[in-house]
């Protein structure tokens, strides 16, 4: 039941991260699940991920992940898996407290993703 109600709260951003699906499943792309979590690499996935300012290899809506591709899907996953739980925690609260936090961190100098509290969590729990 608790996995259950997980999966609600983050439901509004894993829709968002299945919105390629379609295409990249169209494009010959990759998708399948994977503990729990839904991945999506190649075709507008990559194309996606390219236009991003910090161009990451993967990055997580709910429980979607996107990937440049499956290496970097496999490469990524620990890190991935913890910001799964992050969305779980702040349901549809975590991309406005993500882009919050990464502004706020900008207009002080900072550096908007290494120095984002959400970024540093998953990189101290999986490097």
């Amino acid at each position: 039941m608790k996995r259950a109600i997980l999966y609600l709260w983050a439901i509004p951003n894993t829709l968002l991260g299945l919105l390629p699906a379609p295409i990249v499943w169209m494009q010959g792309g990759h998708i399948c699940a994977v503990d729990g979590v839904i991945e999506i690499s190649g075709g507008a996935a990559t194309w996606l991920l390219k236009r991003f300012p910090v161009s990451p290899s993967a990055m997580t809506l709910g429980h979607v992940v996107w990937g440049r591709d499956t290496l970097q899907l496999e490469r990524t996953r620990a890190h991935e898996r913890v910001h799964v739980r992050q969305y779980e925690r702040w349901g549809p609260f975590f991309i406005p407290a993500y882009l919050g936090a990464s502004l706020y961190l900008k207009i002080r100098g900072c550096d908007a993703y290494y120095d984002n509290p959400f970024e540093r969590e998953a990189y101290r729990i999986a490097p």
